[in-house]
């Protein structure tokens, strides 16, 4: 109540004091009203460091900060976008500098319950993944250690740091704020959560599309179940031929053979939000990416290592395939039915 009483006298007194220079000096109000609307949305935009009270609360403002960046100019947010679903639009994102990302920007939605973090896995827990695009030379490109000292230089940082964490700034608590936020992002409001709860009705496409997925025709649950529709399982879905299609994925990692071109296998949630699809983005649609696992030959001569289940074409039909993809858009959230990049 306190500050929101002396915003308001601010407010008052500088707007009486407006009107008075306006009445000696014309042009004044309008520049003088421009200066006051800015000044207003300067204290609705920040919000107060009495609302961050928590490790999420502060991992949510470290999110949207670009000072995290070498250049001051991208941030988590700017990739892992909150209203397309903490993905991006994009193929491969954009860095510092332009430079582009070498995978596509995963949602970071639905993250808790993961046993590790990017495409290849590198990273065992979410603690450690939030540090990675810092200091990745094609994201922020910014060293922890630098990232750490910026924050200390920051007296508002240095305060929220104290007063949550009980110390400065460090690598181990910047992660743990990030973490402590991703940890906040599951969602579990979607018309298939309300079909489970017996709260509503899928329509005969998508009971069929339901059914394609759970069956042994599509073959979808083999790797896309339990509650986020991801086994955590790291498999290669075609998109490997040592030669065009070289990222070799989860061997990089591992330096084991039978990883060459494997990749974790995303959730599902929200899917229709997140477009585009694969870890190099190279499909904008849910359609394509349907069709792709119809038959990978179509789209890949001579796939390498390409796992068992997609030997053989499904053979699934136009129909088949809009039925799944009309399944797949119920397991979007409420907040983000507003968004569709699968089309």
């Amino acid at each position: 109540m306190k500050v929101k009483k002396t915003i308001c006298n601010y407010i008052y007194y500088y707007f009486n004091w407006v009107i008075c220079v306006c009445k000696m000096k014309k042009g004044i109000f309008a520049i003088s009203l421009i200066v006051l609307f800015l000044t207003i949305a300067a204290f609705s935009l920040q919000p107060s460091e009495k609302k961050i009270r928590t490790k999420a609360a502060l991992g949510e403002k470290l999110f949207s900060e670009k000072m995290l960046s070498l250049d001051f100019r991208i941030s988590c947010a700017s990739c892992h976008i909150p209203q397309y679903a903490f993905a991006d639009t994009v193929a491969l994102s954009k860095g510092i500098g332009g430079r582009l990302t070498t995978r596509n920007t995963p949602s970071v939605l639905n993250m808790k319950n993961r046993p590790y973090f990017f495409w290849d896995g590198r990273a065992a827990t979410l603690e450690e993944q939030a540090l990675v695009p810092i200091a990745n030379p094609d994201e922020m490109g910014l060293p922890i250690d630098e990232a750490v000292k910026r924050l200390n230089q920051s007296p508002e940082y240095s305060r929220l740091f104290k007063k949550i964490f009980g110390q400065k700034p460090n690598a181990k608590n910047l992660g743990a704020a990030f973490a402590a936020f991703e940890k906040t992002l599951e969602t579990f409001d979607s018309k298939f959560d309300y079909w489970v709860d017996d709260k509503a009705t899928l329509t005969a496409q998508e009971e069929r599309g339901r059914q394609l997925f759970v069956g042994n025709k599509a073959k979808c649950f083999d790797c896309h179940r339990m509650e986020d529709f991801t086994n955590d399982e790291f498999r290669n879905i075609g998109l490997y031929d040592g030669e065009s299609l070289n990222d070799k994925g989860r061997f990089l990692i591992t330096g084991n053979e039978k990883d060459l071109g494997r990749f974790k296998v995303p959730g599902l949630r929200n899917v229709a939000a997140t477009g585009p699809y694969m870890h190099d983005g190279r499909f904008k649609t849910l359609e394509q990416v349907v069709q792709y696992y119809n038959n990978p030959f179509m789209f890949v001569d001579n796939p390498l290592n390409m796992d068992s289940l997609l030997l053989t074409p499904l053979q699934l039909s136009n129909e088949d395939n809009a039925d799944l993809v009309a399944f797949l858009k119920t397991l979007t959230d409420k907040r983000f039915l507003k968004v569709d990049s699968s089309n």
